[in-house]
């Protein structure tokens, strides 16, 4: 009777991390369909303006890409509740001088953006075009500290290469 206790009990043990590994699975299949749909919902006019941009200004030096060492994790208010937001982030910089200084100042450049995506409220996030918005926003956050630190704007561009609200 107490050898079918345990072999009852065992059982139900398997059926638990099965059901773990199933909704691990689902949260992150969620998290990629989101990924894309941020990265790929986005309409043409942001690419537009940043040609636009590019072409007023010819660039000499190459495009080096920071990548910020962990997501930014925060609370953005909706409706009637908050929503847990991750993003990862590179910054898009010209040159080896600039790329020095934007891993010598990261932590200003991180509270730069928290406090951008702090402000940021689900209505903003949930369409491209708020998105878009929150982009530039974190741009000329990133680029006014940066100035007032270094005397050069440093950072050209803000990318969100991953990006789940839940």
């Amino acid at each position: 009777m107490a050898d079918e206790d345990i072999e009852a009990g065992g059982g139900g043990g398997g059926k638990k991390k099965l059901i773990i590994i199933i909704l691990a699975a689902v949260l992150l299949l969620g998290g990629g369909a989101g990924a894309f749909f941020f990265l790929m919902g986005d309409d043409g006019s942001a690419q537009q303006e940043d040609i636009v941009i590019e072409e007023a200004e010819p660039v000499n030096l190459q495009a080096i890409y920071v990548t910020l060492p962990q997501p930014f994790v925060f609370n953005v208010t909706g409706d009637s509740q908050q929503r847990l937001v991750q993003v990862n982030v590179q910054l898009m910089v010209r040159g080896d001088k600039n790329e020095t200084l934007a891993k010598q100042n990261l932590p200003l450049v991180e509270h730069s953006l928290l406090t951008t995506f702090g402000a940021a409220t689900v209505e903003q996030l949930r369409t491209p075009q708020g998105q878009v918005e929150v982009r530039k926003q974190a741009v000329d956050t990133v680029q006014a500290s940066m100035e007032k630190v270094t005397g050069k704007t440093v950072v050209e561009r803000v990318l969100f290469t991953g990006f789940v609200m839940q």
